[in-house]
């Protein structure tokens, strides 16, 4: 795609906006961009990793918008106070989300592959970006977390590829409704679980992206999106479970601590057998949606069987971040209650207590979350694992607080699980680190944050000092 403006991210540092902004430098665009975060000097190697492709930096003071012809491109959370934005509209500088650009280099793509669901879109992008760079079709990937198989030295935070193929795979998100922007190829629907805003309006979203597609990929095992499937042609449509009837079935599944494989099975062809190093059911479900897509895409599934072996998955889902003392300590991305779930189900499957340290990803989505949260934690939380809330992330601007940690941990407290609120994040993680024993599991969660990777780390570090 032909790039005649420079764009200007407010925001740049932020996890879809930078996947954005490195595939834009891949493909030979100007871009530029700010970030509070690089003023207050957090995460400092992200913001060398954009300069090295090309990425001018400038503060969040306006300094960096001169002229009308720059696109500006701001994510959601920017408001309309921040110098950029101010300076913006005084020269007339044309405007577009983060989701708005994206959709509009989905589109103009010969194959474009799109994720949706509430759980599990980053890691089945990686899969599905994975196995078209195995299989040869040199794909763009616009994903949200860093995929590992890509990261080298000159390019630590691979959460985006600009590949020369026809293919475009991306993310698509519904908590900002922006999953109407996009028409898909291929539309992939994970599942529908309660998150950022209403089930009435997730399905009303989910089921209009399917609709749309050229072909939809859809998962069974989801009541809501079983429900949906049924709103599909057979022709338009491949359907995936987990033992039970589906276009593409896992059976026999063999779980390991880091790691699971089963047998890919198809209504009158041979089982293929498939081994992930990624655990848990949920992952298996991640592999089916991922083959699922690129078979519609034209890969040949046993190729594909072959290549998503070779996926070694994502920073920050379920990343083992080090062991001392024979305490593992694991980062993950888990922050609504379907993905808190899969991760503790995938733990519980084997011997040890769980330590958690989860930082909620605002006071909005505790709001809307929160009954559903509680009973998360009150059914899959054991008798001996501790739950340790601090405060939701606060980056800046206006919040309503009306639900706090402090709130889930008293509904909580009402139940048999064991949870504390403890506001500041360094004492919460300090007070797992005083508690942890042979043979524990902390596991460090929640979204938004990239500074949640160095706490995990800075635990593996208290652990190995005391």
């Amino acid at each position: 795609m032909q790039h005649g403006k420079p764009y200007f991210f407010v925001g740049i540092g932020g996890s879809g906006m930078m996947p954005l902004a490195m595939i834009l430098a891949g493909q030979g665009a100007t871009v530029a961009g700010s970030d509070r975060s690089l003023d207050a000097g957090r995460l400092p190697a992200k913001f060398d990793d954009l300069a090295r492709r090309g990425v001018a930096l400038f503060p969040q003071d306006g300094s960096g918008i001169t002229s009308s012809d720059q696109i500006v491109v701001a994510s959601a959370a920017i408001e309309a106070s921040v110098p950029d934005m101010v300076r913006a509209a005084e020269l007339g500088s044309e405007r577009m989300t983060r989701a708005e650009l994206n959709a509009k280099l989905f589109n103009a793509a010969p194959q474009s592959i799109g994720v949706a669901g509430t759980s599990g879109k980053s890691t089945v992008t990686g899969m599905i970006g994975w196995i078209l760079h195995v299989c040869g079709r040199d794909p763009t990937v616009m994903n949200g977390a860093v995929m590992k198989n890509f990261v080298s030295p000159d390019a630590p935070f691979a959460s985006a590829l600009a590949g020369a193929g026809d293919a475009y795979v991306s993310e698509v998100d519904e908590s900002d409704g922006s999953i109407a922007l996009y028409w898909p190829k291929v539309a992939v629907l994970n599942n529908v679980s309660l998150d950022h805003m209403p089930m009435e309006k997730l399905i009303e979203l989910f089921g209009a992206f399917v609709a749309r597609a050229a072909h939809a990929v859809v998962n069974l095992d989801n009541g809501e999106g079983a429900a949906l499937a049924m709103t599909v042609p057979p022709e338009r449509l491949t359907s995936f479970a987990i033992d039970r009837p589906a276009d593409l079935t896992a059976i026999n599944l063999i779980e390991q601590r880091f790691g699971v494989s089963f047998e890919l099975a198809r209504k009158d062809h041979a089982s293929i057998p498939v081994t992930l190093q990624v655990p848990g059911r949920h992952n298996v479900s991640n592999a089916l949606a991922a083959l699922a897509a690129v078979a519609a895409a034209g890969i040949d599934l046993g190729e594909a069987a072959r290549a998503i072996q070779g996926f070694t998955g994502l920073r920050r889902r379920f990343e083992l971040v080090g062991e001392a003392g024979e305490i593992a300590v694991i980062d993950d991305f888990g922050h609504n209650p379907d993905k808190i779930a899969a991760t503790l189900d995938t733990l519980h499957a084997f011997p040890g207590r769980l330590l958690l340290l989860f930082q909620p990803h605002g006071y909005g989505p505790l709001k809307v979350m929160r009954s559903e949260l509680v009973a998360m934690f009150a059914a899959k939380l054991r008798g001996d694992d501790l739950l340790v809330l601090p405060d939701p992330v606060f980056q800046g601007g206006t919040v309503t607080r009306e639900v706090t940690s402090a709130d889930i941990v008293a509904d909580i407290a009402a139940t048999v699980a064991q949870a504390l609120h403890i506001p500041d994040r360094d004492a919460a993680a300090a007070h797992l680190v005083a508690q942890a024993r042979p043979g524990d599991r902390i596991v460090v969660m929640g979204a938004r944050d990239d500074t949640l990777s160095l706490l995990a780390q800075t635990m593996v570090e208290q652990l190995r000092g005391r």
